[in-house]
């Protein structure tokens, strides 16, 4: 039987299996979409019920059928999702959805810490409400106590995945750098402010170290999992270590976000203010990023535009590259449909779609001003001085070729590059693991 890694790679969308060879390549794959369910307040969550029966059928089903012995298991996902368990190991409180909205005043917590602008720079996590997971936690201790008082330990979301086969307790520093506000960039340790709560969380450790678990009678070495834009920069770091250029990872999907794995500047709060944050390395090392939720807004602005121009919802993956067009909304430099801020709602201006005659020109601009947005957050998160020779785009933007004709015209000296490797969350995960196989 061929030996091989498991990764669990679980986005907000799809779920999915891999299985990796010796040489990294993937020899298997799976994956399903769950529909979400609500939590105690109504508002839709993911099942993580189900997410949990899946995961542990699908390693059982491929042990049973007995073509791949999995040698170890590893596990990337999105961020801002946090599991709370009470002393016997159970799940307390829903599965929290990060896009959640926090009725909830967070004044008094701010100012406690030095004020809005001072502790987000220094936790480098813009203010996001549910998207920080600190919040998340003290929104709980202090608008949900009946939850609360059964808490006894806290996980994120990789880290709770990696519990359910090795029972430990752990974190990592990818969960941790991914503007939790809990981690102080100043001091690289949680930020104080959790003492002070009484909050208690497992420390982070650098070494690769994964814990030796039986499942279904088979010993199998279980990492401790990884935030999932951080775990997608791994495969690029290990391909570069000998080269002096510098490279931006654009990890798409749901959200954009720019990845700069070589700035050594703090950040600024005017970068913080414009949704620059830090992530970090497995190692500890930061990783100075800008976070935009374009993927959504092209999703939701698609289905718009299709529905205005009669055509079906994924119309724009039939349009062939029109080169000239891009070259043309380029020159004129106009935001049409998002001419200032984006709406909360994340749709474009509807009465700016009649300036257009057809679907295509429509979603050209609307490509262009997405772009756009992209470039601007690729500047931010550059150093004064840079060697910015690359920039590789991973993830469903990757196969959008408008958006890749509008970068390579938009940033000529650089040059747009894909990753060799697929999946690279996964793999990055996997990766760490490569010991045990």
């Amino acid at each position: 039987m061929q030996k091989v890694i498991a990764v669990f790679d679980v986005g907000k969308t799809n779920k999915k299996i891999l299985l990796f060879n010796k040489d990294f390549e993937v020899v298997y794959t799976n994956s399903i979409r769950f529909e979400e369910i609500v939590d105690d307040d109504n508002y839709p969550c993911d099942d993580i019920q189900l997410i949990e029966a899946w995961i542990k059928k699908e390693v059982k089903t491929i042990q049973e059928k007995n073509e791949f012995t999995i040698k170890a298991l590893n596990f990337s996902t999105h961020g801002a999702t946090l599991v709370y368990l009470d002393k016997d190991g159970n799940r307390v409180a829903p599965f929290y959805n990060y896009l959640k909205p926090l009725d909830f005043d967070f004044i008094p917590f701010y100012q406690a810490n030095g004020g809005v602008e001072e502790f987000s720079r220094k936790t480098a996590s813009p203010a996001y409400g549910m998207l920080n997971v600190g919040l998340q936690m003290y929104w709980l201790k202090n608008s949900k106590p009946h939850f609360w008082s059964k808490v006894d330990s806290i996980l994120h979301y990789p880290q709770y995945l990696s519990y359910l086969f090795s029972n430990k307790i752990t974190t990592d520093f990818t969960s941790l750098g991914a503007h939790t506000a809990i981690w102080n960039f100043d001091t690289m340790q949680y930020h104080n402010w959790l003492k002070i709560e009484n909050i208690t969380l497992p420390e982070p450790k650098s070494d690769k170290k994964a814990a030796l678990s039986l499942i279904n009678g088979q010993e199998i070495f279980v990492g401790k999992g990884l935030h999932d834009s951080s775990s997608s920069i791994i495969p690029l770091l290990e391909n570069h270590q000998d080269s002096q250029s510098e490279f931006i990872l654009l990890s798409t999907g749901t959200w954009v976000v720019c990845m700069n794995p070589f700035s050594k500047e703090a950040l600024t709060s005017h970068e913080l203010k414009n949704n620059c944050l830090c992530y970090m390395t497995p190692d500890k090392k930061q990783i100075k990023s800008s976070m935009l939720f374009l993927g959504h807004i092209h999703e939701v602005n698609a289905i718009e535009l299709s529905t205005y121009f009669g055509v079906d919802k994924n119309h724009y993956l039939e349009l062939s590259l029109n080169k000239k067009l891009c070259s043309d909304i380029i020159s004129k430099s106009k935001s049409t449909f998002f001419p200032s801020k984006i709406a909360n709602d994340f749709k474009i201006d509807l009465l700016q779609i009649d300036k257009f005659f057809s679907y295509e020109y429509a979603y050209y601009q609307l490509i262009y001003e997405i772009t756009q947005r992209v470039y601007d957050g690729i500047n931010l998160i550059l150093d004064s001085k840079n060697n910015l020779k690359e920039v590789y785009i991973s993830g469903g933007f990757n196969r959008n070729h408008i958006f890749v004709e509008y970068l390579d015209q938009i940033m000529p000296e650089q040059k747009i590059r894909f990753p060799n490797e697929k999946n690279a969350s996964a793999l990055g995960a996997a990766m760490l693991m490569r010991e045990y196989l």
